[in-house]
């Protein structure tokens, strides 16, 4: 899980939090009431999971959408596509 978790911070930090080193993101900071996230950012981590880690994004909660950790949760869960 941690190489997942490493792997999301990346992500994140790349497209939403340029100017913050990665190892300054709490990985349970709530996305979305911080304003890293909105809607199209969603769709975004939507996008990347699937292409990614080949997460089935049909199945997803945006309520799962709201951390790091909540991210990779989905991750390495056994929602995958096909």
């Amino acid at each position: 899980m941690s190489e997942v978790l490493g792997a999301v911070t990346r992500f994140v930090v790349e497209e939403f939090l340029p100017d913050v080193p990665a190892e300054e993101v709490d990985p349970d900071l709530d996305l979305v009431a911080a304003g890293v996230i909105d809607s199209l950012g969603a769709l975004r981590v939507l996008a990347w999971l699937q292409d990614t880690f080949d997460v089935r994004v049909d199945e997803v909660d945006p309520a799962d959408l709201r951390s790091v950790r909540a991210v990779a949760g989905l991750a390495v869960s056994p929602v995958r596509a096909g």
